[in-house]
C-alpha cells in the first residue's frame, strides 16, 4: 500500500531530477513528476508534461495529482541572460506565478498534503551582488535588502500554510552539481564539453579556464535530494529553513586536477577562456564529437542550456585575484538531525562518470 505520494515540479532540473530518482527508489512511494521536457529517465515515476507558466494547464492537470502527500517544488524560470536576469522583474514575477499556478489547484485536490519542500539558494544572502557575511546563516537572509523571487514564493507559501495541517521546509543549497541535461546552472555538461573540445584540438592537459579562485562550497544533487526527503519527515524541519552543503570547502584551481583526471587529462595551467563565447557557439565541432563517440546528448543548446554562462560566473572568469569567500553555515541542519556529507572532489568524479556512462559525454 502506498504510504507517500510525491509530486516533483521541475523534473528535468538538477534538483528535480535527483529528487525524482531518490523518491522513486523509496518503498511504498508513488511519484508524479512534471516538467515541460521529458526527462531522459523517469526511474519508475509517472511523468506528465506541464508548463507551469500556464495557469489553465495547471488547473486541468490537478486531478492527476489527487492524493499527493508531499510536494517538492524544484521548478525554475531563468532568463536567457542568466546572471543579469536574477534581478529582473520578469524573472521574479514568472517564478512567483509558476508556484501559484501549481499550488492553488494542487491544494484543492490533495487534502492529505503533509509537506512542501521549496528551494532557494545563496542569493538569499546577496552573493550575486556583494560579498557574503561569512558564514551566512539562515537568520541573516536579505529579505528586505535584495529583490528576489525567493521572497515572493516564501511569502505566498507562509500565507497559504497558516492554519493548515501541512508544513513546509526551505532548503538553501550552494553550488549544486549533478546529472541533468539542459539545465541553467549545471557545470558538469559545460566542463565536459569544454574538455571534449580540447581533446579534439589535440590537448593532453586540460587548462583551467576560470579566474582567481575563492573559497566556496558545493553540494551533490543526490545528497540534496536525501536532505529534501529528510525534511519531509522530520519534526525538526517543520516550517524551517536550512543551508545544505557537502560539508567541506573547495577552491576551483585546487579541485581542477581532480576534474581534469575525471575527464582523462593531466591538469594544465591557468588559461582564462570564456566558455559562453568561445565554446557555446561551436555546434559543428560538438556534432562531430557526438558522432565520433556515439553520444546521446543532443546539441549544445539542448545539452548544456545556459550553463556555459553559469560556469564562467561560478569559476570567476575575468577575475585576476581570489574573490571573497562564499561560505554558509550548516550547523542548523546538523543540529536538526541531517548529517550526511560528501567529499567535493569525489562528487565531481562521480558526476562526470555518470554522464560518461550514459553516453552524454565522451569516455574518460
Amino acid at each position: 500500500m502506498t504510504q507517500k505520494k510525491v509530486l516533483i515540479a521541475g523534473a528535468t532540473g538538477l534538483v528535480g531530477y535527483a529528487a525524482m530518482k531518490h523518491f522513486a527508489s523509496e518503498p511504498d512511494c508513488e511519484v508524479i513528476a512534471v516538467s515541460r521536457r521529458r526527462p531522459d529517465e523517469t526511474f519508475g515515476a509517472r511523468w506528465l508534461p506541464l508548463d507551469l507558466t500556464d495557469a489553465a494547464a495547471c488547473a486541468k492537470l490537478a486531478p492527476e495529482c489527487a492524493g499527493v502527500t508531499h510536494l517538492v517544488y524544484a521548478a525554475l524560470h531563468e532568463r536567457p541572460e542568466l546572471v543579469a536576469g536574477w534581478q529582473e522583474d520578469e524573472q521574479i514575477r514568472t517564478n512567483e506565478a509558476m508556484l501559484r499556478n501549481l499550488f492553488g489547484p494542487l491544494e484543492r485536490v490533495a487534502p492529505g498534503l503533509r509537506h512542501v519542500a521549496l528551494l532557494q539558494g545563496t542569493k538569499a544572502y546577496g552573493v550575486h551582488v556583494r560579498p557574503l557575511t561569512v558564514p551566512a546563516r539562515e537568520n541573516r537572509s536579505e529579505m528586505h535588502e535584495q529583490r528576489n523571487f525567493y521572497w515572493n514564493q516564501e511569502r505566498y507559501l507562509r500565507a497559504r500554510q497558516a492554519g493548515k495541517a501541512w508544513r513546509w521546509s526551505i532548503l538553501r543549497p550552494v553550488l549544486i552539481v549533478g546529472d541533468s541535461v539542459g539545465s541553467a546552472m549545471n557545470v558538469i555538461p559545460a566542463l565536459g564539453v569544454y574538455a571534449a573540445m580540447m581533446r579534439r584540438a589535440g590537448k593532453t592537459a586540460l587548462d583551467y579556464p576560470g579566474g582567481g579562485g575563492r573559497v566556496a562550497q558545493a553540494v551533490d544533487a543526490d545528497l540534496l535530494a536525501r536532505a529534501i526527503a529528510w525534511s519531509g519527515e522530520s519534526e525538526q524541519a517543520k516550517n524551517e529553513i536550512f543551508n545544505v552543503t557537502n560539508g567541506d570547502v573547495f577552491v576551483w584551481p585546487n579541485v581542477w586536477p581532480a576534474i581534469a583526471d575525471a575527464l582523462g587529462f593531466e591538469a594544465g595551467v591557468h588559461v582564462p577562456l570564456r566558455l559562453d563565447t568561445q565554446i557555446r557557439l561551436r555546434e559543428d565541432d560538438w556534432a562531430a564529437i557526438r558522432t565520433a563517440h556515439g553520444l546521446k546528448s543532443g546539441t549544445l543548446k539542448e545539452f548544456v542550456g545556459l550553463s556555459f554562462e553559469y560556469a564562467d560566473y561560478t569559476m570567476g572568469y575575468g577575475r585576476d585575484t581570489p574573490g571573497p569567500a562564499a561560505l554558509v553555515s550548516t550547523i542548523k541542519l546538523m543540529q536538526a538531525g541531517f548529517h550526511e556529507v560528501m567529499d567535493t572532489e569525489a562528487m565531481f568524479r562521480k558526476c562526470f562518470a555518470e554522464m560518461q556512462a550514459k553516453r552524454l559525454l565522451p569516455p574518460r
